[in-house]
């Protein structure tokens, strides 16, 4: 099996892919080269959905069907995105030995079109060495890196399959199994406009507030669960004007729902009690600072059962091609997370990407190549 992969003709594949611009909203150009490829490779179902209404993107998510010509083996599904962070157009793919970059000025793309190469090449050996296997099943969603976009708003009355595996993790040998639930954070802090140096005991400063209530909160790692960030904040218009709105964005982060909740309302109490416990003697105007919350659920926790088939499968297709894999709970969110919530149980498979949004980002074919082997082991095996 190992040596009907052509890690050259893998090679090859990956480079195209990542020199296809894809950011998130433009996935369109990619869509269509894999309806091309796997129209080739003899697909039996290829189907876009409706998502862009909804998301924004310039297509939907693609999903393709293969039917399999061993109906006894377990039918599964594969799922990748295939949108990429900025800056990602124009990428150059720099090759050097068995390591891929790009040229500096880029991301490379590994995220997660080493996934998306690694489906091409299994269908392309499979088709042509006439393995027998169960029905697949090909999910490439859009806007994943923008807040799982594609996948919250994905088809899914269209899969068969009962469960499937997301190839989007960086290292190699590595089945994430458990990823913590996450809500967004929106807060705008309305103070009161004025001249900072002529009268700014008129004004009131929102960034002032601001600073207050993040100085009072507890952020990074809140506990061996949970996590708590803000990482965006916009406001002002010049440095003599007070500032009058200040907008931060953030998240928390936790595998334990109340735990979530809890941090959540933490962040929401800490902030309304700095506006409303404002004051300042000094201040001469009509008009009182307010702040405005909004909270967003993202995405919800994922913990697949060790017994469960989706696992089964995949720990006797490791063995089976003399693979250690290493099972992990993990910190981020995926689309894995969404097709959980949906009753598709999902694991998320590490595809060999490494320094992902990055410009450092690199990847070793070697890698790319241990995971097409583990794929095509869990395409023909049943995991019964």
């Amino acid at each position: 099996m190992t040596a009907a992969i052509e890690r050259e003709r893998l090679a090859s594949t990956f480079t195209e892919l990542c020199q296809i611009s894809t950011p998130s909203r433009r996935e369109r150009p990619l869509a269509d080269h894999l309806v091309r490829c796997f129209t080739g490779l003899g697909a039996d179902e290829i189907y876009f959905d409706q998502s862009g209404a909804q998301t924004g993107s310039d297509t939907g998510n693609l999903l393709i069907r293969f039917a399999g010509n061993a109906p006894e083996i377990d039918g599964l599904f594969f799922s990748c995105h295939m949108d990429t962070v900025e800056p990602g157009d124009n990428v150059q793919v720099v090759r050097i030995g068995d390591t891929f970059t790009s040229g500096g000025d880029t991301v490379l793309g590994g995220d997660d079109k080493s996934g998306i190469a690694a489906l091409i090449e299994l269908m392309t050996v499979l088709t042509r060495s006439g393995a027998r296997h169960g029905m697949i099943e090909l999910v490439f969603t859009t806007c994943e890196e923008i807040g799982l976009l594609g996948t919250k708003h994905l088809e899914y009355s269209w899969l068969r399959s009962r469960y499937g595996y997301a190839l989007d993790s960086t290292g190699i040998d590595k089945i994430i199994i458990g990823a913590p639930a996450a809500n967004k954070i929106k807060i705008d802090v309305h103070g009161i406009a004025a001249h900072a140096g002529l009268n700014p005991e008129k004004g009131i400063n929102a960034f002032f507030l601001a600073a207050k209530a993040i100085a009072e909160l507890r952020l990074g790692r809140l506990d061996e669960q949970s996590t708590s960030n803000f990482g965006l904040i916009r406001g002002g218009v010049a440095t003599n004007i007070v500032p009058d709105l200040i907008t931060l964005e953030g998240e928390v982060r936790s595998h334990s729902a109340d735990k979530l909740v809890e941090y959540t309302r933490e962040i929401e109490t800490t902030f309304r009690r700095t506006v409303e416990n404002w004051q300042n003697p000094f201040v001469e105007h009509q008009g009182l600072p307010s702040v405005d919350i909004k909270v967003e659920k993202e995405y919800p926790a994922m913990l697949l059962e060790h017994t469960s088939p989706v696992l089964v499968r995949v720990r006797q297709a490791g063995r089976q091609i003399g693979r250690e894999l290493e099972f992990v709970v993990a910190g981020g969110g995926s689309d894995a997370n969404i097709l959980c919530s949906y009753g598709l149980p999902t694991a998320i498979v590490a595809t060999g990407m490494n320094r992902v949004h990055t410009t450092d980002e690199c990847l070793d074919l070697n890698d790319l190549v241990s995971l097409t082997e583990l794929l095509h082991a869990l395409a023909t095996h049943s995991g019964e």
